[in-house]
């Protein structure tokens, strides 16, 4: 049983998991200050007050806080876009400089007269031979 269990701690994916939840949690915080600390800020120089918590609404004697969702909106948009430009575009930059993506030929060279015809092509357009592929 103490085998089994050290087996699976120490397989691949379960370190993998433990590595990421740990940078995520850090990544977290990197994002929050960015959003408290600059865009926040930002925001509230435009609007006048930085985040949406103002916004309330009174239905039938209770209070609706809508501005905190919105706010929470906010920031997901611009965790998302922190992602997503700081992490998947220059991931996918690197990925396709590295591992170059092969296309395959659409053409292929006929066997008689070695003309260029398209690969699902079953007679040759120039000399009229049948083509097996």
């Amino acid at each position: 049983m103490i085998k089994g269990f050290r087996d699976f701690i120490l397989r691949g994916n379960v370190m993998d998991l433990a590595v990421a939840v740990i940078i995520g949690a850090a990544f977290t915080g990197i994002v929050t200050a960015l959003t408290e600390k600059i865009i926040n800020p930002l925001l509230g120089a435009f609007i006048g007050k930085p985040n949406f918590g103002y916004l309330v609404g009174h239905i039938n004697g209770g209070e609706v806080h809508y501005g905190d969702f919105l706010t929470a909106v906010v920031n997901f948009l611009i965790l998302a876009a922190v992602v997503y430009f700081f992490l998947v575009v220059p991931t996918q930059y690197l990925l396709k400089k590295f591992h170059p993506t092969v296309t395959p030929p659409t053409t292929k060279p006929c066997p008689q007269c070695l003309s260029d015809i398209p690969v699902a092509a079953t007679r040759c357009k120039f000399c009229t031979q049948p083509v097996t592929s």
